[in-house]
């Protein structure tokens, strides 16, 4: 035992994700301060400034060109400040405390069931609305139950297990430039109409950071009840849903409690056509809590498996 406790003692890599993790579980930043939000809103103001124009191969090269400009130099930056910092763990932890959000994830979970069940569609679609690039302000009981499952799929799956394996990958610089890259593909959304084709780019690249995974979160979601009903699914429903990673993720949630999600979604009053997927069942505040509880169960064996592993790689144990 002492020999283990050593082991995990010596690690840094586990020590930071397990510290940054505890800090941000206590005092988790507030999503209106979140140095990410302001990334958010310079990417959106850049965009006004460079995607203006109508030819689609000119909009391909103004939005990679706009996606090298915020990341190259953020990278750069922080590969410089690395050797200069006194205490490289306490970097490393900063920046995962960065790119790690689950506690807003939590809370906005919490708010928006407790909206639903009232039958609250005002409150409901004010929660909802900083978490989405589609319009809420139509929303029905229905669409807000679809939207909101969604949107707790996809915030766990991306600002949690994303940004955690990327930290595996390559400590709190990727994990910490994934997340900036997140932003800029949802700041840049090409399923709004001005942002297509001009977010292509960014959104391709986070579609292939997220390909592994959210994949294997995935066969994490369909393990135990159902798990062959979900994979059947998966295997005929994943390859209509535009992005390949984010399919498998919300197939499997939707198989696993027999939720119907996708379907048709306004963007700034057009609608875009997607795919129906996942069961028949249409989520109600109930099925929020039961997402959120599952969702939180297979992330916490994904941070203990996660940690199995540093130790393994680090310590050869």
């Amino acid at each position: 035992m002492e020999e283990l406790f050593a082991q995990v003692y010596s690690n840094g890599a586990l020590l930071i994700m397990w510290g940054a993790l505890l800090v941000h579980l206590i005092l988790p930043f507030p999503r209106e301060a979140h140095p990410v939000t302001l990334w958010h809103k310079f990417a959106e103001l850049l965009a006004e400034k460079v995607n203006l124009s109508h030819s689609h191969s000119q909009s391909i090269i103004s939005g990679t060109l706009a996606w090298l400009l915020m990341l190259v130099p953020s990278l750069l930056v922080l590969l410089a400040l690395k050797p200069l910092v006194w205490k490289v763990e306490f970097f490393e932890m900063a920046l995962l405390l960065l790119a790690i959000d689950w506690r807003n994830t939590d809370t906005f979970s919490r708010r928006f069931t407790q909206a639903m069940a009232r039958e609250d569609k005002e409150s409901a679609r004010q929660l909802l609305s900083p978490f989405v690039n589609r319009s809420t302000d139509s929303l029905s009981l229905l669409g807000l139950g679809k939207a909101g499952a969604e949107t707790l799929i996809m915030a766990y799956g991306r600002n949690v297990v994303c940004v955690l394996f990327w930290y595996a990958i390559g400590g709190g610089i990727a994990a910490f430039i994934y997340r900036l890259t997140m932003e800029l593909a949802r700041a840049w959304s090409p399923s709004r109409q001005k942002f297509y084709p001009f977010g292509l780019p960014v959104v391709k690249t986070v579609a292939m950071m997220e390909f592994v995974p959210m994949r294997i979160f995935s066969l994490f979601i369909m393990i135990g009840s159902r798990a062959a009903s979900a994979w059947q699914l998966i295997r005929q429903q994943a390859a209509s849903w535009p992005l390949p990673g984010p399919a498998w993720l919300l197939v499997a949630v939707g198989a696993k409690l027999e939720l119907s999600l996708g379907g048709p979604a306004m963007y700034h009053k057009k609608k875009s056509v997607r795919v129906k997927i996942g069961g028949r069942i249409a989520p109600a505040a109930i099925h929020l809590s039961q997402i959120n509880s599952m969702l939180i169960k297979r992330m916490s064996a994904w941070i203990l498996i996660q940690s199995l592993l540093l130790l393994a790689i680090y310590q050869g144990i």
